[in-house]
């Protein structure tokens, strides 16, 4: 199998990769089912307090006047946690791995449910324990909880089933940082005449790195390399650049639902060096060829959506609009949804609650009768007594 083929068994390319139009339609119905979801939560609270005839202090407005976050104003707030991600795992020193793919599992998570019905506050740290866990980067949830202010270990992981959930129970993420690291490689390997090239090139491996000592300049740069030492500045200098961009636009932007990991990393080079992209694509493909023409396309692309990236650190206006949105989302959040650690703690005492569906009040009291029983029995030494034989 082709590194292509084997790439398209990914759960990430099967169920994470989408054309722009699938991706924008999704977020649109998320948004939609989120906000109906929203006001038929506030109706029932109405109705229950209309039928118990009390007059109840409630948080939010009548369900008809509730005015709930458009699709723009939700990605804003997800893209500043997305940020928040990178600034907290970066603070933390963990992995660059554990970075990337936390930010990655909130994204996935968002495109199914809304910030009106879980608030990204309460999944990020979530999103970050899980991807440490996902990454082989393990720490005990109560060191982690420490980590952050006014958190208990059961903040974090009262929402790690509902996530995992969006996440449709696949943690694998295909990020471009190996193959960013295996072109690099490629280079430098042709700065010192052991680089490998199609069929078609007929060039010797020291033709080939005098071609590359005369590749153009990158932008900003003000000569081409006149030797070996020069051309590996060059290579390490654009590496660079490519690298911090893979760590933080590649993240922040919708890269890794539209394009595949090498579209990206090359994406990144194309940014950071050009002539040195162009250079190293026609190591790889012939010079007439119907692919090269489309993979340039899509680089552009790809480039162009990086280079517009947001910043993880919102300058005064972004700070001050979402201020504006956060006050309008404590208004519009969805009231069955917002105690995730008491939601936890009733579907396990009771798996027949579902997502905080209340029961009969006579099954209630019975199961919780049936429950004081059980505990009272586990404190014995011996278990609880055996039943009698039957006269």
């Amino acid at each position: 199998m082709t590194e292509d083929e084997i790439y398209r068994t990914s759960t990430q390319y099967r169920l994470w990769s989408f054309t722009p139009e699938t991706l924008a339609s999704l977020r649109k119905t998320t948004n939609a089912v989120a906000a109906d979801g929203v006001r038929d939560a506030y109706r029932s609270l109405n109705a229950r307090a209309s039928q118990e005839s009390s007059v109840e202090k409630r948080d939010g407005p009548p369900e008809e006047h509730v005015d709930c976050l458009t699709l723009e104003e939700e990605q804003k707030i997800i893209s500043y946690y997305c940020g928040c991600t990178l600034d907290f795992v970066d603070l933390c020193e963990y992995p660059t791995n554990v970075k990337a793919t936390a930010v990655q599992y909130l994204k996935r998570f968002y495109l199914t449910n809304s910030p009106m019905t879980y608030h990204p506050k309460e999944i990020m740290p979530t999103a970050v324990y899980l991807a440490m866990k996902s990454e082989d980067n393990f720490h005990y949830v109560k060191s982690f909880a420490e980590k952050l202010e006014k958190t208990t270990t059961e903040d974090i992981l009262a929402p790690e089933f509902l996530l995992t959930q969006g996440l449709r129970f696949t943690f694998d993420v295909r990020h471009p940082f190996h193959g960013l690291e295996g072109g690099f490689m490629e280079l430098l390997a042709f700065t010192n005449g052991n680089g490998q090239c199609g069929p078609w090139v007929e060039k010797s491996p020291g033709e080939m790195r005098e071609e590359m000592m005369d590749v153009e300049p990158a932008s900003g740069a003000s000569a081409k390399a006149t030797n070996v030492k020069e051309l590996v500045a060059r290579i390490q200098k654009a590496h660079g650049k490519a690298k911090e961009l893979l760590k933080t636009s590649a993240l922040l932007t919708d890269a890794y639902f539209l394009y595949t990991p090498p579209q990206i990393w090359l994406s990144t080079l194309l940014l950071a060096d050009e002539p040195l992209a162009r250079f190293y694509i026609d190591t790889k493909l012939p010079a007439i060829s119907e692919m090269k023409a489309k993979l340039h396309t899509v680089l552009r692309q790809c480039a162009e959506m990086l280079r517009s990236s947001p910043t993880a650190q919102p300058d005064k206006e972004e700070k001050k609009e979402l201020k504006r949105i956060n006050k309008k989302l404590a208004q519009c959040r969805n009231p069955q949804k917002m105690d995730l650690v008491g939601i936890n703690k009733a579907q396990k005492q009771d798996p027949a609650q579902n997502g905080g569906v209340e029961l009969d009040e006579d099954i209630a009291k019975k199961r919780k009768s049936e429950r004081e029983i059980s505990m009272k029995e586990s404190e014995s030494l011996f278990g609880p007594a055996l039943p009698g034989k039957a006269s």
